[in-house]
Parts: structure tokens; C-alpha cells; sequence
């Protein structure tokens, strides 16, 4: 093979691709079968079948038991805003934008101590094992559900504050940045990692989706004088949803 060729495989998959991209095969048909495959493009099964593993790790098409191969309807990705430390107003920038406009979004969360893993205490800067406030949160819109968020804090910095429980109290629900300032800890930064990765079993059964779908994963952190004071894995469907940054210019 010289180089910049493709191996077979991948040039019968990105054919199929393009069709299906065209609306050649429309949402809903059925993929040639491997015989077909095979014998309109003149090559071996195996090729034939490593074609169509592409197209279905890529999620353009999916196997029906005892039925075949067929084109997965492919949705419009929709936008999902990260807009820094917080909208005016106090809120999340997820339920800023859900209170706006025609926002159907929903929430829960559970929240729980646990001790920090090596990878959570690296992030945070504490020691492994050191207590803090961990809460899972599933996001829906219109009843779909869009995005997890795992977020981790200190109890070292919120223990046995009214602002302990991330969803409790007087400003719960309120974000970060209000709940720290609430407890005279002024957060002045945030990062935001992102980065892609197949779903896990666990996550696309919440999320919707089959073994291999790929999944956004937002890793933040706020700081408040260079010190963590919370952190946070956020995981969204990336066949469904664009994340939007709306930042600031100093």
C-alpha cells in the first residue's frame, strides 16, 4: 500500500458513508448485505464485513436482530451553552438557559461523602482518601435525557457549612461561584478540559445509545485564589449535542 492509500475496507466504507450521507440510503433502509457488498465493489467478505463495522462503530447504522443492517435516523445536533462562571442572575448556565425562551429542562441529583480517589485528590489538590461531597446529576430536555455531570468538593472547604449540600440550603442550587461566596470563598477561575471517548455501558444506558458511541467528557474545575474548590466530569451524547462557549473578551 503507498502511502496516503486507503485499505480497501476504508474505501468501500466511505462510499457506503457518503450514500448515506446523501440521502442514497435514507434513515430506516437496509444496508446492502455483505454478498452485496462483496460483489458490487469486487472485494472479499472479510473487507465487506470490516465496511460495515465502520459504519456501525461510527453510529451511522445499526444491526436489528434477525432483520439486517439499517441506516440509524440521524439527529440534528442540538447546542448545549457554556458560558464561563455563570449567566447574570445567580443560576447554572443549564438552568439560566432553561429558564429562557422555551427551555424544557429538568434535573436531579443525589449527593453523598465519600473519600477522594488518586485522580479526584490530584485534581482538587488535597490527599487520596481525604473526605469530600461527591453529587451525580442527570440533566434532561423535554424529557430526554441530555447530559450527566459527577462533581466532587472538599469538605475540607465546605463541611459543616450551610452550602455543604451542592442542592440544599439557602443558595442550593445556585452554582459555584454563589455557594462559595456564600461561605466568603471567592472563586475567580474556571478551566474546562474537552476531550471525546466511547461511552461507557452505564452511561449510554441513561443517555441512549449502543456499545461505542462516542460521548463528550468536560473536565472543570474551580479555583479560588489558585486553590480547587470543586471539580467535575461532564459526559453529553456527541451524536446529539454540540457544546457552544460563550467567553468573555477582556
Amino acid at each position: 500500500m503507498t502511502f496516503g492509500e486507503q485499505p480497501a475496507y476504508l474505501r468501500v466504507a466511505g462510499d457506503l458513508r457518503q450514500k448515506i450521507v446523501d440521502g442514497q440510503l435514507p434513515p430506516h433502509t437496509r444496508l446492502p448485505s455483505q454478498a452485496r457488498i462483496r460483489q458490487e465493489y469486487g472485494v472479499s467478505d472479510t473487507v465487506a464485513l470490516e465496511a460495515r463495522k465502520v459504519l456501525m462503530a461510527e453510529g451511522l447504522v445499526e444491526g436489528r436482530s434477525g432483520s439486517g443492517t439499517y441506516v440509524r435516523e440521524r439527529p440534528v445536533p442540538r447546542r448545549i451553552s457554556r458560558s464561563g462562571f455563570r449567566p447574570a442572575g445567580g443560576a447554572t448556565a443549564f438552568r439560566q438557559e432553561q429558564a429562557d425562551g422555551e427551555g424544557r429542562g429538568t434535573w436531579e441529583s443525589s449527593s453523598e461523602q465519600s473519600e477522594a480517589s488518586v485522580a479526584v485528590a490530584e485534581r482538587l489538590g488535597i490527599e487520596p482518601g481525604e473526605r469530600v461531597m461527591c453529587t451525580r446529576y442527570l440533566y434532561r430536555e423535554g424529557g430526554e435525557a441530555m447530559m450527566l455531570s459527577t462533581s466532587w468538593e472538599p469538605l475540607a472547604v465546605t463541611g459543616r457549612t450551610p452550602v455543604m449540600l451542592p442542592e440544599e440550603g439557602p443558595v442550593g442550587g445556585m452554582g459555584v461561584v454563589e455557594r462559595m461566596r456564600a461561605i466568603d470563598v471567592i472563586v475567580d477561575n474556571v478551566t474546562e478540559e474537552v476531550g471525546a471517548r466511547p461511552g461507557l455501558a452505564e452511561e449510554l444506558l441513561v443517555l441512549g445509545g449502543v456499545p461505542g458511541h462516542v460521548v463528550l467528557v468536560i473536565q472543570r474545575t474551580f479555583y479560588a485564589s489558585g486553590r480547587p474548590v470543586e471539580t467535575a466530569d461532564v459526559v453529553i451524547p456527541a451524536d446529539r449535542y454540540r457544546v457552544a462557549y460563550h467567553l468573555p473578551v477582556k
